[in-house]
């Protein structure tokens, strides 16, 4: 299978250079030239994702290396790039950075190489000049296959950036691009919390601040040239990923508000494909459950922001500990975990599993893992494994023991509440690194239907 799909990479020199603003002033800017513009984030976050979505209106997914192989990675983004004029990927960390301090595994640097895509480095240059040049040299210099084509400039000044421009042009003979720059624009900053950057349903005028950036970006990035450089990828080769089609559908019913918000996109779809319908509900709102179904997916997010209002919806509370009981199916990541312990903090919770939740005040456990099974369970079979990732500043009294988490260093611990019937613990994962797990879940949702027929 081979596919032409205009793209383009925009990396960073390092953490809070300014990328994913400059990615979103250009997403929106494309979005308001009345294009179809796909969105794709390096990484496991959620976060950045929902605002590509949710608040620009591009469609938008994860492209991870840990998660999932070459050709599946390749696979997901010409499924999501279809139909699209334009493709922006935004990177992670710093350019070259990936797992550990000493390795490119699961960077932007190897995304990039795998999907053989032009790559535009966003440079900081409040309080620089030709010190970038030296920058952009070490960048250009690490590793000959760097993908690197063109450069923009944030936080700087209209009056600097021409002669910064000229400069680049000059030191390396015209074969990287400047493409513009972005002023420092404070009333457009992004708000930050604990896990990144707050969600999109919570900040302040946000869609008007997408509009400022998009019109800055409108008269000082060359948008025009960022499309032409688009246009200049060669086609994605990949090997489609098909997942069985089941013979009957099954609900599922998936917590979607503000304190579960946490999904991926191609994950949830996955499931679709097999034939499921996705029923959303609020445990925030809703009086209970849905009606009619064979699974339950709560997802990670913020539950202890909403901690009291969770522990004030009782027959929510009720419906899930009852149903769960009766053994409905039920993946339960992260913030859905702490929903089904005792409390969160001194607010009590659904209670069907025992352990209670405490703020840590840091990281608890966090970065890339290796999940496997030390019992059959849910999702799969003893010995089964299946990538993962932990981000928490919250843990609990009783995180389980059914599965092994191992990081890449070789740290391990144990995690996780399992049975044939659920998955509960602060591990995410993608079913499409692992499509196996969603088959399993799958299955176990099938059970339930005909318990019920």
């Amino acid at each position: 299978m081979e596919t032409m799909i205009p793209r383009i990479l925009i990396a960073g020199t390092n953490s809070g250079c300014g990328k994913t603003t400059v990615t979103c002033a250009i997403l929106q800017a494309l979005i308001n030239r009345k294009l179809n513009v796909g969105a794709f984030k390096c990484g496991p976050d959620y976060i950045d994702p929902m605002f590509h979505s949710r608040i620009i209106g591009a469609k938008s997914a994860n492209l991870d290396l840990f998660f999932f192989d070459e050709n599946t990675l390749r696979y997901l983004l010409t499924k999501n790039a279809a139909g699209c004029d334009v493709s922006i990927i935004e990177g992670v960390m710093g350019y070259y950075d990936g797992m550990g301090l000493t390795s490119t595994r699961a960077s932007s640097y190897e995304v990039a190489t795998s999907v053989d895509s032009p790559v535009v480095l966003v440079v900081d240059a409040k309080g620089a000049s030709l010190s970038l040049l030296a920058t952009l040299q070490g960048f250009l210099t690490l590793y000959p296959d760097h993908q690197i084509c063109g450069v923009i400039l944030n936080r700087c000044t209209a009056m600097t950036y021409p002669i910064l421009a000229q400069e680049i042009v000059r030191h390396f003979h015209g074969q990287l691009r400047p493409l513009g720059y972005l002023p420092a624009m404070p009333a457009c900053a992004l708000e930050s919390r604990h896990l990144g950057l707050v969600t999109a349903a919570e900040v302040t005028d946000l869609r008007e601040k997408m509009q400022q950036l998009a019109a800055m970006a409108e008269s000082t990035i060359a948008l025009d040239d960022l499309l032409s450089l688009s246009q200049s990828a060669p086609p994605v080769r990949c090997t489609p990923v098909f997942l069985p089609q089941q013979p009957e559908a099954v609900r599922i019913a998936v917590a979607r508000d503000p304190a579960f918000c946490f999904y991926y996109e191609d994950s949830l779809q996955a499931l679709e494909e097999m034939g499921a319908v996705l029923v959303p509900f609020s445990p925030l709102q809703d009086p209970a459950l849905p009606e009619n179904i064979q699974g339950l997916y709560l997802g990670g997010g913020y539950p202890e922001l909403y901690a009291q209002q969770l522990s004030e919806n009782h027959t929510m509370r009720a419906s899930i500990n009852t149903a769960l009981h009766a053994g409905l199916p039920c993946i339960a990541e992260c913030g859905g975990f702490m929903y089904l312990g005792a409390a969160i903090g001194d607010a009590p919770m659904v209670g069907f599993l025992p352990g209670r939740s405490f703020d840590t005040g840091k990281l608890a456990r966090f970065g890339y893992v290796t999940l496997t099974a030390k019992e059959d369970s849910l999702l799969c079979p003893a010995g089964a494994s299946i990538a993962g990732h932990e981000f928490h500043h919250w843990d609990c009294t009783e995180t389980g023991g059914s599965f092994t988490a191992r990081k890449a260093s070789g740290k391990a611990w144990d995690c996780v509440v399992s049975t044939k019937t659920l998955y509960a613990g602060f591990p995410h994962f993608h079913f499409y690194a692992n499509p196996q797990f969603a088959v399993h879940f799958y299955n176990a949702c099938r059970k339930e239907l005909k318990h019920h027929a």
